[in-house]
């Protein structure tokens, strides 16, 4: 039977009340990937989120990212790999100590927003980032772009690794994603969005913005719970993997 992993980047507020939608997409997703206060989230958020998760049984994963608040972690800045290093090493320890606290075990470490996307075209930094997880503990699955740096990385490294797509993002011939920046980077269609994902996980394969068809693995799909339709997507790929004889189940 085929399998597959729905993940979420959650606890990306601040404040004691500012935690959104994030307790209702628990109910859909396997995996959540929680902010670790550099490009969002703070102490008290990624305590209450790792609570929710593990009441709800998701399993629950560390989402590093560039220290840019204002930005959202999503602008490009210049990092060495040293720096990379300890900025994913630091995150991961705080994120893990908290999981601990409530109960729960870490399992797997997503990079957020720019540094996930510099890492998955820059080696150096795809093994800087795997070098962190590896070293903090080599049982954490990596999850990186399908076919990008970061999955050869933590190949590499002897880490477990998770091909990552995108349900709600379009794809370029070279198997990388449309930036943001560019027309039709986002699907906005729901349907089509889920037509996707069926695609990517049936057929390992995906049908870039040029019409080609490329290959593409799919262990673990990500939706954004921060859209206007969220919960309603999220809901609906739910139902239509399942329809479609697709378990659905963390890593």
């Amino acid at each position: 039977m085929l399998s597959v992993d729905l993940n979420c980047d959650m606890g990306e507020s601040f404040g004691r009340y500012a935690l959104g939608t994030d307790a209702e997409m628990m109910e859909y997703i396997t995996s959540a990937n929680i902010a670790c206060g550099f490009h969002a989230g703070d102490p008290s958020v990624m305590r209450r989120t790792v609570r929710m998760a593990v009441q709800s049984g998701v399993s629950i994963g560390a989402h590093p990212g560039l220290p840019d608040l204002a930005g959202f972690g999503r602008r490009p800045m210049e990092v060495s790999a040293e720096e990379v290093y300890d900025m994913v090493t630091y995150q991961v320890g705080a994120l893990q100590a908290f999981v601990k606290q409530e109960g729960g075990t870490l399992k797997h470490v997503k990079a957020h927003g720019a540094l996930y996307n510099m890492a998955a075209a820059d080696r150096r930094l795809a093994d800087a980032v795997a070098r962190a997880v590896h070293e903090t503990d080599s049982s954490l699955i990596l999850y990186g772009l399908a076919g990008s740096a970061l999955i050869a990385a933590g190949r590499a490294m002897g880490l477990r690794t998770a091909s990552e797509v995108f349900a709600d993002r379009t794809y370029r011939d070279d198997g990388t994603l449309t930036p943001r920046n560019m027309p039709g980077s986002l699907i906005a269609d729901p349907d089509r969005a889920v037509d996707q994902v069926l695609q990517m996980v049936r057929e390992g394969a995906v049908s870039a913005a040029s019409g080609r068809i490329i290959p593409i693995e799919a262990d673990t799909v990500c939706i954004h719970g921060d859209g206007d339709h969220a919960l309603s997507f999220a809901c609906s790929l739910r139902a239509a993997l399942e329809r479609e004889g697709i378990r659905v189940s963390a890593l």
